[in-house]
């Protein structure tokens, strides 16, 4: 009985993945879609990878600097990426569901 459970442990852990292996390109594309800007029109700084969150800041070319995340991991479908959360430094973030 135990000698399946030490694989079954493994594969679950591995499909749990973390966001620095599942959060790849779709960075810098949820990102834009979350500030409403062109690719390529900000960087990306300060990642940082935590358990399945990545936490980073998008700096856009006139200056504008967001604190950001997404969530990441691995399921028997595939890699899933949450879409892009952003809040401008300084202000109080908002809920875009709520539209506030």
């Amino acid at each position: 009985m135990y000698k399946n459970l030490i694989p079954l442990i493994s594969i679950a852990a591995f499909l749990a993945g973390c966001a620095s292996v599942a959060v790849t390109t779709d960075l810098e594309r949820r990102t834009a879609f979350a500030l409403g800007v062109e690719r390529g029109s900000f960087a990306i700084s300060n990642r940082q990878d935590d358990g399945v969150r990545t936490q980073y800041v998008a700096t856009t070319k006139s200056g504008q600097r967001h604190n950001c995340y997404v969530t990441g991991t691995f399921s028997m479908t595939g890699r899933i990426v949450s879409d892009a959360i952003c809040s401008k430094l300084g202000e109080t973030p908002k809920n875009p569901l709520l539209n506030r």
